[in-house]
């Protein structure tokens, strides 16, 4: 399998990025691309005394920021890592793309250089949140802040193909309300939860955001904006119950066992939440894998990124979420 490694963009240096992509091949058996400056990798190639035939180099040596407008930028950076990326994976010159770059100019790249798969008109991004039972997809996370409620059933389409390939069978799912009652909420919940209950999915109705911790729903439906307050503040949450734990335990007198014990359980539970072990998020509803990781990612989430994007290529995603839109009207 070849990935494509945007090497520009990203808050830290193209090196993280780089390293990351050897520890794939190293790790996963992929074939790394970088793209970016070509000079740039070279030099850093150089300093780990890489065997040449393990890796690609592709300059570009554009980028865009998350300063700039993303559609304009799309088309006027024709150099960029992105737009050279992009045109690439449409190309079929590599299996999946991913980049910790702008997620506008991501989206937007995907958007009009890739393409979304048919009878798509928006893609989105999810998050894979966790819940004392396993796992709740969240979507949209961010991506469209305002979308009618024919989106939010394609949402939910998609999204129930997505958790299918995270080994979910027969997904629940719930549409985020402030109530669970089907009266409840605005004209766009309202009008989403009946095409919700009329289409062929294991739909179980209104959901409100504090039960997705309990597991209500393997899918949770809702627009970007509504998403991303959830997702911000789930990692506030955590963040706040690890500090705290950690207050509790510092005036304890615990002996050194039991400390290492809960320590122990403490950096289990941070690792779910953490975006170096999950790597980044797959935008949905586009014809190929693209993977968006986080800005600050080091070279064990770029990694981990890429070993998304091998499960994703390897399950046949892209084929399945176009087998559900077709066979889920």
């Amino acid at each position: 399998m070849k990935i494509i490694f945007d090497t520009l963009g990203a808050d830290k240096t193209a090196s993280e990025i780089i390293k990351g992509g050897l520890q794939a091949n190293e790790e996963l058996g992929i074939t790394p691309l970088f793209i970016g400056n070509k000079e740039e990798i070279e030099t850093e190639l150089e300093k780990l005394s890489i065997d040449k035939d393990k890796f690609e180099i592709i300059d570009a040596k554009e980028t865009i920021t998350n300063m700039e407008d993303p559609a304009l930028a799309i088309r006027r950076k024709k150099s960029s890592s992105i737009v050279v990326g992009m045109n690439l994976l449409k190309d079929k010159k590599a299996d999946a793309f991913i980049s910790a770059g702008s997620t506008g100019a991501i989206l937007a790249g995907g958007t009009f250089l890739v393409g979304r798969i048919d009878g798509v008109k928006r893609a989105f991004l999810p998050t894979n949140i966790p819940n004392l039972k396993g796992l709740t997809v969240l979507l949209d996370s961010g991506a469209n802040m305002d979308v009618p409620a024919e989106n939010l059933l394609q949402f939910a389409k998609v999204g129930s193909a997505y958790a299918k390939t995270l080994g979910i069978d027969n997904p629940r799912v719930g549409l985020i309300n402030v109530g669970a009652e089907e009266e409840k909420g605005n004209a766009q919940t309202k009008s989403a939860h009946q095409l919700l209950k009329e289409a062929r999915l294991n739909f179980i109705g209104n959901v409100e955001a504090r039960d997705l911790a309990m597991g209500v729903c393997d899918v949770a439906v809702c627009d970007g904006f509504v998403g991303n307050v959830i997702l911000k503040n789930t990692e506030g949450n955590a963040i706040f119950f690890l500090k705290a734990m950690e207050t509790m335990l510092s005036k304890l007198q615990l002996d050194e066992l039991s400390a290492q014990k809960i320590q122990g359980g403490l950096k289990e539970f941070s690792k779910k939440l953490s975006y170096e072990e999950h790597g980044g998020t797959i935008l949905l509803g586009l014809k190929e894998i693209i993977v968006k990781a986080h800005g600050s990612s080091s070279a064990r989430a770029i990694k981990n990124a890429a070993k998304q994007a091998l499960k994703f290529h390897e399950q046949g995603l892209i084929k399945k979420i176009e087998d559900e839109l077709g066979g889920n009207k």
